[in-house]
């Protein structure tokens, strides 16, 4: 990881504040993005989740072979402990009511409720062991499926990365900050990152203060104060800023449902951004099914909760 100054540092916290910038302007959170495919069929922004991971997976790929490997991720096995984690990242989120992405962009909407979904993440990562005690996540010899990729197919898969962006501004034109456009930003802020300082994802942080591991601790926060800084500063640019003062009911969800994306997030292992922009762009298959368990979590959560809203209604 990065050592405090320099130049190399200066760009990473730009990077960090630029993907906080467009995680607030292209409503991007996960939970959005299943409300969206089960109200009306809208597929846009979970697929536009789902192609930044691509995206960054493509960009890996280019890095290797232009400057050499480099240091990423292992991956884990695939067990019932990690669909467990899934499922509890996928409630998590439902009950705070916004993935890891979704509260930074809350709270750069001044949504201050959502001070307490980082506190919550915490004490889960802080308390699960004490618990529970769950068997440690077996991570896996080798190395990640996408690095056997020949050089040949790197390059078309880079080109049709290129064709598809350009495919998209033209389509577009001048409207800015689609889900498209959004995690595009993510994805290459992200491989931005990767390249000024390895891997790096923010709710790593917070279970790394909770197992007391300090390893660049001091730097890894600046960077999730950078992407906190650049949602906030979106949102005040964008007329998102509206202060709202929390109640104690939505302290107490927040808190709750970082919670439990906190556990879930240590049995995957992995917090909805890392599986994002870690797991799923490596190949790594508990990433790909944890993702998908967490959103048929979230879907059947919504689906139950209409239900119930429609069953109320008619009485």
């Amino acid at each position: 990881m990065l050592t405090g100054g320099g130049i190399a540092f200066t760009l990473a916290l730009l990077c960090a504040a630029v993907m906080g910038l467009a995680i607030q302007r292209g409503g991007t959170c996960t939970v959005a993005a299943v409300e969206d495919l089960l109200a009306g069929g809208e597929q846009r922004r979970l697929l536009a989740i789902v192609e930044a991971s691509l995206w960054v997976g493509v960009g890996l790929l280019v890095v290797r072979e232009l400057i050499g490997p480099m240091a990423l991720p292992v991956g884990y096995a695939l067990n019932g402990g990690t669909l467990a984690g899934a499922a509890l990242l996928g409630a998590g989120a439902l009950v705070n009511g916004a993935c890891v992405f979704g509260a930074i962009a809350r709270l750069g909407s001044g949504q201050w409720a959502y001070c307490a979904t980082p506190l919550g993440f915490y004490a889960g990562c802080l308390s699960l062991g004490r618990l529970f005690a769950p068997p440690s996540p077996q991570a896996l010899a080798g190395d990640s499926p996408i690095l056997a990729a020949p050089v040949w197919l790197v390059w078309a898969l880079a080109a049709a990365v290129v064709l598809r962006v350009a495919w998209h501004l033209r389509r577009r034109g001048t409207q800015a900050w689609s889900a498209h456009t959004a995690t595009a930003v993510i994805g290459l802020s992200f491989l931005a990152l990767v390249l000024l300082g390895g891997a790096w994802a923010y709710t790593d942080v917070l279970a790394d203060l909770a197992r007391g591991m300090a390893q660049s601790l001091g730097e890894r926060l600046a960077l999730a104060l950078a992407v906190l800084s650049g949602a906030t500063a979106s949102g005040w640019l964008g007329r998102r800023w509206q202060p709202t003062r929390p109640t104690a009911a939505a302290v107490l969800r927040c808190f709750c449902g970082g919670l439990l994306m906190g556990w879930g997030s240590l049995l995957i292992p992995g917090g909805n951004d890392g599986l994002v922009l870690l797991g799923m762009p490596l190949l790594w298959p508990y990433a790909w099914a944890s993702f998908a368990v967490m959103c048929l979590v979230i879907g059947l959560g919504l689906w139950a909760s209409a239900r119930h809203a429609s069953a109320s209604a008619h009485r």
